[in-house]
Parts: structure tokens; sequence; C-alpha cells
């Protein structure tokens, strides 16, 4: 299978070809917010038709080379379509930051230890730093479309890279590994030695509340200010939540490690779910990272040759894992307990889900031997 990364490497470039990489940059941005200017009032989003109306003016106008113009258009497309797959209502999209998407080998390339960056006066040569990313510049690695960033006056490129790894066998799994997924506990895990593992969430549950508590203070005030504090504050709660899910994910993977069958819900509409919870505890429910901490174990275990599979995770907290006796009153969400009607077997429910999931981790590959 093919695992894909996003490299994210320092480049060091003089001061001179810093103000002409930003150039480049607004350049992009004016032309992007032109296109989308287009096809909001065109309502279409087939490229060829784009490249027929503005074509011309992306070269003129905005002074593009060819492969950026082409790399305007099907970034704008890319975002509006996002936009569509997200449910949003139709709307104009407006390209605020400057910011260019680079084409590996048309817009940029790595020639002799240096980075080749096209720009809007011709190519400049960049070194970089490749400190902890050394690895990537082995030879075996794919780079892929980068992003240009200009971030505390400090410049990185954003590159995917990928490579093709050899996925785990299901006849040499060692190891089945149950991850249910919550907000009091973020992971709770079940493996074939019966053995348990939580990783507390309460703590970082209370860190959001008071997160949403200082973000409402600031939106009450409406000044340019509170709007500065409140940009600030979301992204450093983003940079903490990724953190954790980093060292949630690291912890397993290291622990676990190769041939290990890891087991996940799959959450997909979590936040329709979750929406009926109270309006107080809303926004911590629908928020969650669910679906970052399982991209971030899916990469990691790949990384590793271990495997992942995700699973539906319906009844998983109300079935009893020793009797499989199914009923919503087996578990009590109130005190996080389970117990089960029938057979009297009583646990935590978290611990519950995720017995249940590595069941069904244990299933899929007697079902994936028992074919082969």
């Amino acid at each position: 299978m093919k695992l894909t990364l996003t490299a994210k490497i320092k480049i060091l470039p003089t001061s001179e070809q810093e103000q002409l990489l930003q150039k480049t940059m607004q350049a992009y941005r004016d032309a992007c917010n032109a296109v989308s200017e287009v096809i909001y009032k065109e309502n279409t989003l087939v490229q060829a038709k784009l490249h027929k109306m503005t074509y011309r003016k992306l070269r003129s106008t905005f002074g593009l080379k060819s492969q950026m113009a082409q790399s305007v258009l099907k970034t704008v497309i890319a975002k509006y379509k996002t936009n569509q797959t997200n449910g949003h209502k139709r709307c104009q999209i407006a390209f605020k930051k400057p910011q260019i998407d680079l084409v590996f080998n048309r817009d940029y390339s790595l020639t002799k230890g240096l980075f080749s960056i096209n720009t809007l006066e011709g190519r400049i040569k960049v070194p970089f730093q490749t400190k902890e990313l050394e690895t990537y510049f082995d030879g075996t690695w794919t780079f892929g479309t980068a992003k240009l960033v200009n971030k505390h006056q400090k410049w990185f490129l954003h590159i995917p890279v990928s490579k093709e790894m050899e996925e785990a066998n299901l006849h040499h799994i060692c190891q089945v590994v149950g991850v249910d997924m919550g907000v009091n506990f973020l992971a709770t895990v079940y493996d074939s030695n019966g053995q348990t593992l939580f990783f507390k969430g309460r703590h970082i549950k209370h860190k959001r509340a008071k997160y949403k508590q200082l973000r409402r203070q600031l939106q009450k005030k409406q000044t340019p200010s509170a709007r500065r504090r409140l940009k600030k504050i979301g992204q450093r709660e983003n940079r903490w939540m990724q953190d954790v899910n980093h060292c949630i994910s690291k912890a397993l993977v290291e622990r676990y490690g190769k041939n290990t069958l890891f087991v996940l819900e799959d959450l997909t509409g979590v936040r329709q779910r979750t929406e009926k919870v109270s309006v107080n505890h809303r926004y911590e429910m629908v928020s969650w990272a669910f679906y970052d901490l399982r991209q971030k174990i899916e990469y990691k275990a790949h990384k590793h040759r271990a495997k992942v599979i995700v699973v539906d995770p319906t009844y998983t907290s109300q079935t009893c894992p020793k009797c499989g006796h199914t009923e919503k009153a087996n578990r009590n969400k109130k005190t996080h307990t389970f117990c089960c009607q029938t057979c009297q077997y009583t646990s935590n429910d978290d611990r519950v889900g995720a017995m249940n999931l590595q069941r069904k981790g244990i299933e899929y590959i007697v079902e994936g031997t028992t074919q082969a």
C-alpha cells in the first residue's frame, strides 16, 4: 500500500528571494480570487471551460507562468469541490492569505542539495534544513504538489511524500488491539493478552471548556484586538490537540509494533449524532478530533508495518463481551459502567467497547485467512 505523509521542510531564502517569493504568492492569491469570481458567476467547475475563460487573463494581468496558471485553476476548483463535499452552502470563496501550490518537477525541484522554486521572475535556488527529515531524501520517497508557507517570518515547503509500504499479512498478525475512542477517555485499548490501557481525557475536556469560555468573552467585545486574540487562541488550541493525538498514536504503535492489527471505530457522521447532546456539552463533543486521531494511528501503524481496519461501532458499548447479549440497558452513560442484564458481567463501558472491537478484529482475521 502507499503511505503518504506531509514533510514540513524549512527553507532559507535570502532577503531578495523572500521579496520575490512574497510577490509571487500575492499574485497567485489574487489570481485565485479572480478565478473564484468566474466560477461563482458561471456556476461551473469544468477545468476546460474555465481555462478558456481565464487563462489569458491569468498570464497577462497577474504575470503567472503557464504552469502556475494551471495550478491556480486546480487549486480553486479543489476548494469549491471540498465545500460541496462538506455540505456548505454555495458561496463565492475568498482567498485571503498569500499562497502558492508548487507542482514537483515543474514549479519546484531538488538539485544538488538545493530547492529550485519557480517565481514570477524565473527560478531561484534555495537551501533548506533536513533536521529529522533525512529519511525523506533517501530516494525511496516520491514528492507531490507542495505548498509554500510563510509563518512567523519563516519559510516552509509543506511537501506530501509517498512511499510504497509492505502491509502486514493476516497470517503474520500476532496481536489484535481494539481501540475505543471517546471524550472522558481519549482512547481505551484492549489487546490479545487481556490487558486494558486507558488514555484519560477529562483534563483535556476541561481545558477545552476553558478555551470555549474565553472565546465567548472575546466574541462579545467585537474589537480588533479581541479578533486577533481569538485567532491566536484557535491556532493554539489546534496545535495542542494535534500534539495530544500525536502522543497517543505514537504510544500505541510503539507499544504493539509490527504485525499488529489495530481495530478502530468508523466515526463517520459523529458530528450529526453528537449534536443531539445538551447545548452545554455540544462544543466539546462535536468538535472533538476523532478523525485526526484515527489518521495519525493509521499512518504510524502502516509505517511500522502494522495493519489498521475500521469497523461499524454500532452496539459495541451495549453488547456483553462474555455472553453476547445486546441491550441498551446494559450501559449506564452517566456512571460510565456496563452491567449485562443477562449474565451480570460488569466493567467500564469504554473498556467493553474496546473488547468488542478487539473481537471484531479476530473475526476479521478468521474470515480473511479462511477465504485465502
